[in-house]
This record gives structure tokens, C-alpha cells and sequence, in this order.
């Protein structure tokens, strides 16, 4: 079998993950195995960290309903359950984003679950 050099396949590689950490410091823009390892850590968290942001806003959307629940009198647990027997069909998002934009929709909203 003929011998095969792998020059221009590996020169694409290389350039390749040598673009992708391009801004990182030290050697880890400019050295092949640095710059390999950089990325493959950076990738990890990336995909890691699209299901920790999910979890980080719920978080916030549940402080801010809290927040503004206990403005009314209040708290979240009891909004959340009233809020389900009354047939109130919001998410946690939007109940959120009405809360810190619009106080009186929200007050209305809390009036509401409490009556039902």
C-alpha cells in the first residue's frame, strides 16, 4: 500500500479549532493541542450551560412572581394554587413579564385567584 500524508486534511483541522479559540489567552489561540483542549472544554459548557439557563430563569420568573405575589398579599406557592383552581392558564414567563411591566393587570390577575 502507498504511504498517504495527511498534510492538508490536518492543516484544515487545525485551522479550524485554531479559529474557533480565537480570543482565548495565553497559548490557547495559537497552539494546536492548547487550543484543542480549550475548545472541547468550552463546547462541554456550552452544551452544559443551554439547559442551566433554562433552569436560572425559571429561578428569576419564580422570584419575580414571589415578589410582586406578596405586594398583593400573597405568596407564590398559594398565587400558583389558586391560580390553577381558578382555570388561570399563565406561565410562569409571562406571569413574570406582566408583574414587572404591568402592576395592575397583575394585582387584577392575584384578585382574581383569590376570588375562584
Amino acid at each position: 500500500m502507498t504511504r498517504v500524508k495527511g498534510g492538508y486534511t490536518t492543516r484544515r483541522r487545525h485551522k479550524k479549532v485554531l479559529k474557533m479559540t480565537k480570543g482565548q489567552w495565553g497559548t490557547k489561540h495559537s497552539l494546536f493541542r492548547r487550543a484543542n483542549e480549550a475548545m472541547m472544554k468550552s463546547q462541554w459548557y456550552a452544551y452544559r450551560d443551554r439547559r442551566v439557563r433554562k433552569r436560572d430563569l425559571r429561578r428569576l420568573w419564580i422570584a419575580r412572581i414571589n415578589a410582586a405575589a406578596r405586594l398583593n398579599g400573597m405568596s407564590y406557592s398559594r398565587l400558583i394554587h389558586a391560580l390553577k383552581q381558578a382555570n388561570i392558564e399563565l406561565d410562569r414567563k409571562v406571569l413574570a413579564d406582566i408583574a414587572v411591566r404591568d402592576a395592575a393587570t397583575f394585582a387584577s390577575i392575584v384578585a382574581t385567584a383569590q376570588n375562584a
